[in-house]
């Protein structure tokens, strides 16, 4: 089987959040799984400078709204073939993949997308320079989601997957990008990718693909609601028979307690000695006291309300008082990261914040907290539940998205069947989360208990194996449409 893996990003060549860790390890479980698929990606500096042994394997002249263009290619250190477009014009620059150097949105995303979903949509028909063919296309996110439009009536088209990994962000532009990429007129209506007299590169993707996934079964059901749904639950649930939810795993090599680098010193579930080191390493790097016996509760993550940093750092004071210590490590609103710096201040010993973002502290982070904090209002997936899972850190979520369908409350219900794997609280607001926290130290200090449910949370398969399996009877299954159809 032959698949075209389009994505904006891929980590850890060019990353803003979890769609760049799926795009490495999905096609990767896939390759593992014997399965020939190619990653498309824009040509950023980040990743022309990270790659050394690119070479040019086709020349796209200009398009209708679009520059020229070539296709580069190179191999990931993990197998899988990387296809680069190179065009200047629309990627060379500084700043991100989505914005400048101040944090704006360059004015042409629309123009730089679209040029990744026509030349997707160019590999995935019959007008393909290349001899490699695919046998379905796999779009990710808006940033591809032209695609399918293109792909629609084209010549040999391959039939299209569309992923939404964050319903949130859409990519909305002014109608007039609709003739300016060559989109046919007609596609800019009620059925097709017009969106309140606006282009919306997810609703075409949703509308035009054969399929639908997105990255977890309980957000898959939250995006047809109103709540969830942000103006698309009406065409959500019109193809809900075309609509399927598969939690995406982990890179379970990058996140390894008994081999991770990051760490000072690694542990196992048949061993967790090594985590109480990496506690007191946490607490110095923080500037913590070192009080082995008082919880650490950890938190990784953009400072916004989805995530719930508001009610965290609400809550912050009386956690403190409780006692216990909090560990911030993230960015985003200016406020929130002013009001998390100040805590710091006034809590020192007790409250530790590092604004940005650093790799090697994320890792500490999970294997030093006794517990991580991940209150979103709403999640599609989520990743570092599962990690702090595989690291024996009992992640603290809100039952919602892919937190409900990977964390099982703590009680002694769940705790005696086996199945506890972190606690849920189902009310978002302040009192109910620093209800959850404290009853998230009461167990930390029944030994027994704690143990147990480490060992529950690190036994846990959050690999990539099974999802990337579920992923093959998609592709099988819409090939098998498209074979019918002919």
């Amino acid at each position: 089987m032959r698949i075209l893996f389009a994505t904006s990003e891929v980590a850890p060549l060019i990353k803003t959040g979890g769609l760049a860790d799926v795009s490495a390890a999905l096609p990767a479980a896939l390759h593992d799984l014997q399965v020939d698929v190619r990653i498309l990606l824009p040509g950023y500096p980040q990743v022309l400078s990270a790659l050394s042994n690119l070479q040019t394997v086709a020349e796209f002249p200009a398009l209708p709204g679009f520059p020229a263009a070539r296709l580069l290619a190179d191999t990931l250190p993990n197998g899988v073939p990387l296809w680069v477009i190179e065009c200047p014009e629309l990627y060379k620059r500084g700043g991100g993949a989505y914005q400048n150097e101040a944090g704006v949105d360059w004015p042409d995303n629309a123009q730089r997308f679209g040029l990744l979903s026509r030349i997707t949509a160019l590999l995935g028909s019959a007008a393909s320079p290349l001899n490699w063919h695919p046998d379905v296309v796999h779009c990710n996110d808006w940033q591809t989601g032209l695609a399918p439009v293109y792909l629609h009536g084209a010549a040999g088209a391959a039939p299209c997957v569309m992923t939404v990994h964050n319903l949130a962000f859409q990519g909305i532009f002014p109608p007039k990008w609709v003739a300016d990429m060559g989109l046919p007129k007609e596609c800019f209506k009620l059925d097709g990718v017009e969106f309140y007299g606006s282009l919306s590169f997810m609703k075409a993707g949703l509308f035009y693909a054969d399929h639908i996934t997105t990255v977890s079964p309980a957000y898959a059901k939250e995006i047809q609601t109103e709540a969830l749904g942000f103006g698309l639950q009406g065409l959500l649930y019109q193809r809900r028979d075309v609509l399927t939810g598969i939690l995406n795993g982990i890179d379970t090599e990058e996140w390894n307690p008994a081999t991770d680098p990051r760490i000072v010193r690694t542990y196992s579930a048949y061993n967790l000695n090594g985590k109480s080191a990496n506690k007191r390493a946490l607490q110095r790097r923080m500037q913590l006291q070192l009080e082995p016996e008082t919880p650490l509760f950890g938190l990784v993550s953009r400072f916004t309300e989805q995530k719930g940093l508001d009610v965290v750092l609400e809550i912050a004071p009386q956690l403190a008082a409780l006692p216990a210590q909090l560990v911030l490590l993230g960015s985003g609103d200016e406020k929130m990261q002013h009001a998390a710096s100040q805590l710091a201040r006034d809590y020192p010993g007790q409250i530790g914040v590092q604004i940005g973002f650093n790799e090697t502290l994320s890792h500490m982070i999970e294997a030093g907290a006794d517990i991580f904090l991940m209150p979103s209002r709403f999640e599609p997936c989520g990743l570092n539940q599962l990690y702090s899972q595989r690291y024996g850190t009992p992640p603290l979520v809100h039952a919602t998205g892919g937190l409900i369908d990977t964390v099982v409350d703590c009680n002694k219900y769940t705790l005696m069947r086996g199945s506890a794997s972190g606690f849920v609280f189902k009310q978002m607001d302040a009192a109910t989360l620093l209800d959850t926290v404290v009853r998230a130290i009461e167990t930390y200090h029944d030994i027994e208990a704690w143990h147990n449910l480490q060992l529950n949370c690190m036994r846990k398969d959050s690999g990539w194996r099974r999802s990337a399996a579920a992923y093959l009877e998609i592709y099988a299954r819409v090939m098998k449409q498209r074979a019918g159809a002919a």
